[in-house]
Formats: C-alpha cells, structure tokens, sequence
C-alpha cells in the first residue's frame, strides 16, 4: 500500500522549563522572525504550526512590533498555523473555566491575525481530562491531536475517536512517539534511509487507522528546517512507492476522515503511562504554588467574576481588560510543565510573581466593587458591613473575616435592626497607626472616629443572606451582641460533636445519623525520593505519624464558633539518607486549627507547618469506616468515579515485566528497564488529582475531603482518604525511580533547592460525613459553596487613607439588601461574569450528580429582555423561553454543562 507521509513542521514552545521565560522570549524573537522569512521567500514551505499557543505572538510582536502585518499575511495565507489556544495549557490540574478562558482568549487573539486551527492540538500536556470532548465541542472544534494518555492494550490504531464523560465524541490522532519523533531527519543517504524506516514507517505510522502518517518535524524550542522541502523532494525522489508532503494537521485530519475508515473508540479521562510518561502525582510539585493555584482559580471564577457582575448591574463598569489581564497571567501558569512546576527555580519565582500578580489584581478589583456596593446604599450609620453573596442561593453562614472594629462593646445589626451575633476570634490594637493614616478630603466633615481600633479575625453569624446580591448590617455602639470565646472540651454545632483525643486525633460524631468516626485527621510524614515530576517512595521509608508525636491541645468556643488548636512536634528524619538508616533529628512543628462554625456542615482544617526536613511528604488521613472499591471526585464540569486500584492495567503492567522486576524493601519495581515499548513508562499508580473534593460512600454513608490547597489525594485499603499536603524534593529531574524507572524527566542536573521548602507554609481543607449515596448527601454544591466564600466589606470613613485609599463620599440610595437572581441550586455555578461582546449576563451551569439527569430554574429580579443558549465562544446557539422573569434550564445528563445568556431591558 502506497503510505502518504505528512510531514508537519512546528516547534513546540515551552515558555519556561528549566530555562525562564525571558530566555525563550528572546530566543522566540530569532526563531519566529526565522520562520516568517523563511514562509515569505520559499513558496514549497507550505506550513509552519506556532504551537498552537497565541501568546508566543503576543510575546514576539511586543518586541517586534513591525512584523506584525507580515504574520496577519502568512496567517491568512495559512501557511503559518496558530492556535485555538492562548497556553499549552495542563488539562488535570487547571479548573474547567481556566480551560474555557484559554481556549476563548486564544481564539479571539489569533482571529485578529486572520483565523487559528480548528484542532484540539495538545502534544504534551499529562493526560487529557474526560470532558475535553465536551468543551471542543462547544467551541466547534471536532478532532484533537495529542500525545500522552492512552497505550496499545486500549486501541489497536493511533487514528480514533474519544468519548467523553458527557457522551461528547471527537476524532483523536495520537502522536504515539511524542511531537518531536520527526525533529532529527538525517541528511546521510543511509542514515536517512534507516530514519524513515523505523521513525516514521515502523513508530509513527506503524499504528495507522489508515495510509496516512501523522510525522512532526519539530521539537522544543526548534528552529525551522529551512532545507525541509529540499529533503521531501528527495524522499519522494527515491521512494516512489510512498507520498511524502509538507503538510498540516488540519490536511491530515481531512485525508484520514476521507477513507471512512472503521475507528476503535476509547472513553472519559486517559492517564495510562505505558508509551509515555504521564507524571501523576506532579498535582503536589512546588505545593507552596499548588496552593496558590488553588486560591486563586476559586477567588477569580467563585467571587471576583460574579461581584464584578453585580456591580455592572448596579451601575459600575465591568473592567473587561483588568480580567483579562488576571486570565492571561494565570494561562502562563497554567501551561503544564508551568503549572506542573517541573521547571527550575529561577523559573517557579516568576510562576510566582505571576500569582502574585493575579491575586493582587484581582483582590484589588473586588475591594473597589466591594466599596462601590456598600457606599451605594443608603444608611447614616457609624460603620457599615456589607455582606455580598456570588452564590445565587440565600444563605445562612457564620463567616470568618479579617477586618477593622473599633475597640470595646458594640452590636451588629441587621439591615432590620435585630442583634447579629458575632465572635472575636484573634484581634491586635492597630489605633495609633490606623487613625494616623486617615486623610479628610473635607476637614469641616464631621465623622465617627472609635477610640480604639482593633485589627481582627471575627465571626459573624449570618442569616437570609440574599441569592446573587448583598445586605447590610450596622455597627451599634451603644449595644452588644458580641459572643466571647470560652475554654471548652468539645466543639459542637447542630452536625457535629468533635472531641480532640490525647494523641491528637479526632473522633467526630455526626450528630443527624449517629455515626462516630474514630482517629480522623491524623497527619502522616513520609519520605519523598522524586523529583519535580513525580512523587516517589524511597527505597527505604520510615513513616512518622502525628497520633504517636508530643502534642499539646487548647479548645476553646462561643455560640457561634467553636476551634481546637492542636500543636504537634512530630520528630523526622533529616533526609533520605537518615530516613534509610532508621533516625529521626529533626523537629517538625505543625499546628492544625481544627474549627466548626454555626450552620456548617463542613468542618474546618488549616494546617500550619514550619517545613525544616528535607524529601519528604505530609499527607492528612480520613477514615471512612466503610469499604468501597471506587472513589468520587469532580473534574471539569462534573463528577468522575475513579477505581482505588488500577487491578486491569497494574495485571498488564507486571506482565509487561515478567523476569524485569525485583523486591526491594516491600515495593515491587521494574529491573533492566528499557525505555521502549516493551516496558511500562510508569506504573498505574492511583495517586489522583480532583477539583474540589473527593469522597467515599458505599452508598448508605461516607464522608468527603475539600482542599483548599494541594488537590492530590489517594485512597488506602479501600476506606482511607490520603489527602497531600506538600511534598519535597531537591532536583528537577533524577534517574531510576520507583515510581518512574529509567532515565530523568526533565534536567537532572539542575538543582531545586526551593523546591525544598525550608519554610513556614498552611493548608486549608474542609471535612463533612453523610448518611447517603454521593448524589443524595449534595456534596458538589456544598464543595461549591464552601469554595465561594460570603464577602464582608468593612467602611467607615475614618478607614480613608492608606488603609482602603481616600476617595470622595457620596450619597447612597440604594436599598440595604438586594438580590439579582436565585436558582433552586440543583447544577453547580461554574462562571457568573459579563458577557464579552454585549451587555448581557453569562452563567455557566453543570450537572455535578453521578449519572443523574438534572435541571434547575433561574429566577431573576429584573425585567428579562432576551435568555438563549450559547456555545463556548458565546455565540447563540438556542432560543430560551422566558415566563414571569423565570427559565427553566434543560435537563442535564452526566458531565453536561450549559452556558445561558440573559439581557435586561
């Protein structure tokens, strides 16, 4: 059979790796020009692929700014190739809106210079989510192209189509030995000739649906072959019996779809590591910026986006640029080996300045708005607190706010004036430098100035908290409403009893079903022999537990909010070397606040750690007291039920090894590994990442883990959640690891001494139980809502200043509580914002039910103009029948997501 080779040039662009940004900046600004010149003087160089990332243009017309009419020109001539993406973005840690929003900036950056591929090109991202289908779909794209994930003992061809959890279906070709397999074409006629055959022949096209082979010419960072036409000339001239042409992926596609041929189909999430390296358990690497990553995604899709909304509602004007500048620092971060902090530590400080950055912005943004709701509402009182909701559902939370109050007794009010009962949890005297720092921009403006100023953490016990809106409550100085903190034994709130034992652990009762867990939130130190790619038992561990360390407990608690500080000095090997021979030196201090707040069904964890060991792990354990043989968590846009031990492909991977594999220390592990098709990349491990919770029911009870930090978990023995923590390590790549045998990922000589994390570091995570199947207990609304904390914006004229910077006063007008809309919160809110390109409002809606069909109703306190569906891109797609200002959205089956406009009149 007569094969047809298309040769694709590209150059696959890492931003930053073991190098930073700034270098591949520079770099990019010769390559590219290289490129541009090279397409403009060569009519046979029909193609060059940028990646498929908008940002490298970004990043070169910065620079060089003149060569920008010359790419609109080749982009429209299609022979340089961009797009649909902004980042190379990861697909397992990134949230579903971070995908949405990368896709959508790249695609509207890359249409201002004539148009972008219509692929779902993602050559090394580690693993592909299970509703990637869904989310191509929804923007119109229906093939992907991708590398990592899926192996031989799946699908017998590289050419095949991928089911997604929703049911979603698009073409996939895998490039089954990476996109660089073609980068190295040989110019010596017999090494040419041995090249072909075995590159491209035997490994890239030996698994082809049909005569069609898929072959990369490019690899990181590559310069263009500018000779590449003169050598496909001459292969065709010497193998008559093949095709060879410079091509694009989009050509491909069409040529394989052109023979019908019979496509095998695999399904849902495609993380196997047999061919190639998927690193799981890199959702811990850098967990300081894992942390951040978590924050910062929650805060811009769950409060910044939606308070912006409400604010544009009310008068104010949505800062579309601002946002946007916040998404595109975070599609830096979200490229995958960025967000995988794979890279060097030069490298991870400007990941972390970009954090930095995002989070400021964004801070920033809802403490204007903030200050615009509550400045816009009609009230003469002393010091106002503005309680703004983005959930669109009332609530009753206590809620626990940083803030400034005057010194003393004083009362909260309700915009009703009834008493809001509130608790001082830690408060430090600020009066001398706050009042010093307020400016009067009208010194004749007589207002209330405290004679004590108290910077403090407090609780306050909400209540009818309107859907999608505010209220605002008052301070009264002449009143008191105030709940003191107590020494207790116990913390209790209508769920839960908890009681601390001596060694430290919990024992939690929940009070509605009668079901007490013993030894919960025990901490667990182990060793950690990997790198920035993966985690990795030692050969020889020793494992630490909090439960056998000194510890020291103090409860303490009011009516409304009751904590346990437990503090442990858990003694630790100093490093590997000391962990194989059996010591332990060094102090590890750790303090876990344990908190149960009024109204909660969540219990609060935060977990304060001064780091002084060197490659180790901490992990938090929950036990179910159940056995299950599957997990559930949520991925992009729905829920995933995952098995606790991959037994079908852990079978292959040992009898993959037959005589490869040896004992040592209790870990069974590859020996005479090869790196080729004949051994295993990685074993099946079952360390997992999730979205926002984990859980395990047997159907009648369970209990589930929310972090707030690092979003790796594993279950143990069929009942035991192991959530990480953090964990260390001190180089970005090494050799023979049990958990990924052969050679480095990555530069192993490149030192990562931060990665060690010698420092002071928290981790936040939420706890509850239930007494039902994972659907009924609801755990993907309360995983949402406790995400979306209640904002509580402080104002008092005499804050002016530094504080929350001067600014004039006016008149408010508008009513002491308000709400825009309300659902019956049956889909889980994935987005509230303004939409892009009209006056409209977007909300994105997903079925967060296990194979349970949903709907939901959206009722809006305004007059409602127009409501319809729309694709990703926020194009309209489906009219949506409007009755009494109410829409009833369509029922939603697995994984499925919706995204509604709504136009007022």
């Amino acid at each position: 059979m007569k094969r047809k080779v298309h040769v694709v040039p590209h150059s696959h662009w890492d931003r930053e790796w073991y190098f930073t940004t700034s270098r591949s900046k520079v770099y990019l600004m010769k390559d590219l020009k290289d490129v541009l010149d090279t397409l403009e003087s060569n009519p046979d160089f029909k193609y060059f692929m940028v990646d498929a990332q908008g940002s490298l243009l970004d990043d070169y017309i910065k620079w060089m700014p003149q060569d920008k009419d010359r790419i609109t020109k080749l982009v429209k001539e299609k022979k340089l190739v961009i797009g649909p993406w902004y980042t190379q973005t990861d697909q397992l840690v990134i949230s579903g809106e971070s995908i949405v929003r990368n896709m959508y900036y790249g695609m509207k950056r890359c249409e201002t210079f004539g148009g972008y591929m219509n692929v779902g090109y993602v050559p090394d991202s580690f693993g592909q989510s299970g509703n990637m289908p869904q989310i191509y779909k929804e923007f119109g794209i229906d093939d992907t192209l991708f590398w990592r994930g899926v192996s031989d003992d799946m699908v017998n061809h590289t050419d095949y189509n991928w089911r997604g959890d929703d049911g979603s279906v698009v073409f996939t070709t895998q490039i089954p030995f990476g996109y660089y397999i073609g980068g190295n074409i040989p110019e010596d006629p017999k090494q040419s000739e041995e090249f072909w055959q075995k590159e491209c022949f035997e490994k890239a096209g030996g698994r082809s649906a049909t005569k069609h082979i898929y072959f990369p010419n490019g690899f990181d960072q590559a310069p263009i072959r500018t000779n590449l036409p003169e050598i496909i000339k001459e292969r065709n001239e010497k193998d008559s019996e093949n095709e060879y042409v410079i091509s694009c992926i989009e050509d491909y596609i069409k040529d394989v779809k052109s023979e019908n041929p019979e496509l095998e189909e695999v399904s849902g999430e495609l993380v196997i590591a047999k061919h190639m390296r998927i690193h799981k358990s890199i959702f811990s690497s850098r967990s300081d910026l894992k942390v951040m990553n978590t924050q910062i995604q929650n805060y811009v899709t769950n409060v910044m986006e939606p308070l912006l909304t409400l604010s544009y509602n009310l008068g104010n004007d949505y800062p579309h640029e601002a946002v946007g500048e916040i998404w595109k620092l975070l599609f830096e971060n979200a490229a995958h080996d960025s967000i995988g902090s794979c890279i060097s530590d030069t490298a991870n400080e400007d990941v972390y300045v970009r954090y930095k950055q995002a989070r400021d912005i964004a801070v920033n943004l809802v403490e204007l708005h903030s200050r615009l709701i509550a400045t816009s509402v009609k009230n003469d009182a002393e010091m106002t607190f503005t309680l703004i909701n983005t959930l669109p559902q009332k609530r009753n939370d206590t809620v626990v706010v940083k803030t400034y109050i005057p010194g003393g007794n004083f009362a909260i009010l309700d915009e009703k004036g009834n008493k809001v009962d509130y608790t001082v949890i830690e408060s430090r005297d600020l009066t001398d430098y706050v009042l010093s720092q307020t400016i009067k921009l009208d010194p004749s403006r007589k207002f209330y100035v405290p004679s004590k100023v108290l910077e403090a953490t407090i609780a306050i016990k909400t209540s009818d908290v309107p859907a999608f809106g505010y209220v605002q409550y008052t301070l009264d100085t002449k009143g008191n409403s105030a709940k003191n903190l107590e020494k207790k034994n116990t913390l209790e709130n209508e769920f839960y009893a908890i009681n601390v034992e001596e060694d430290g652990s919990l024992t939690i009762t929940d009070k509605e079903n009668n079901v007490t867990y013993k030894n919960q939130g025990v901490l667990v130190e182990n060793g950690d022999d990997g790198d920035s790619f993966n985690y990795s038992p030692p050969r020889k561990d020793l494992e630490v537990f909090s439960n056998k360390s000194e510890c020291s407990v103090e409860v303490s608690g009011s009516d409304i909010y009751d904590q346990a500080v437990i503090k442990f000095n858990m003694v630790v090997p100093k490093d590997l070397e000391e962990r194989a021979e059996g010591k332990v030196s060094v102090n590890l201090p750790i303090t876990m606040t344990v908190a149960l707040r009024k109204d909660s069904k969540v219990i609060d964890f935060n977990v304060h750690v001064d780091n002084k060991g060197l490659s180790h792990r901490l992990c938090v354990l929950f036990d179910s007291q159940i056995v299950s043989s599957f997990n559930y968590a949520d991925e992009q846009f729905g829920s995933i039920k995952r098995p606790n031990y991959y037994e079908k492909e852990m079978k292959l991977y040992m009898a993959s090894a037959e005589n490869k594999t040896e004992k040592k220390a209790g870990v069974q592990e590859l020996a005479n590994w090869a790196n080729d098709q004949s051994t295993w990349q990685e074993p099946p491990i079952s360390i997992e990442p999730t979205q926002s919770y984990v859980s395990l029911t047997d159907g009648k009870q369970g209990i589930a883990v929310i972090p707030q930090g690092v979003r790796e978990y594993e279950v143990l023995d069929n009942h035991m959640i192991r959530l990480t923590l953090f964990r260390t390590y001190g180089f970005m790549g090494k050799e023979n690891l049990i958990y990924r045998p052969g050679r480095a990922s990555g530069e192993r000589i490149i030192e990562t001494p931060a990665a060690q994390l010698l420092k002071e570091m928290d981790f936040a995570f939420g706890f509850t139980t239930y007494a039902s199947d994972i659907n009924e207990a609801n755990v993907d609304t309360l995983a949402k809502a406790y995400n979306t904390n209640i904002e509580v914006y402080t104002y008092a004229e005499f804050l002016n200043g530094r504080l929350i910077f001067s600014q004039r006063e006016i008149e408010g007008t508008k009513e002491s509580r308000y709400s825009l809309f309300e659902t019956e919160n049956k889909l889980v809110v994935s987005a509230i914002k303004k939409a892009e390109d009209n006056e409209g409002y977007i909300i994105r809606l997903f079925n967060g039910k296990n194979h349970e069909n949903t709907s939901d109703t959206i009722k809006f306190n305004f007059d409602v103009k127009e409501a319809y569906y729309t694709n990703l891109k926020e194009e309209k797609t489906e009219d949506i029948k409007v009755e009494n200002n109410t829409i009833n959205v369509k029922e939603l089956s697995h994984c499925k997501f919706v995204t509604i406009c709504v136009k007022a009149k």
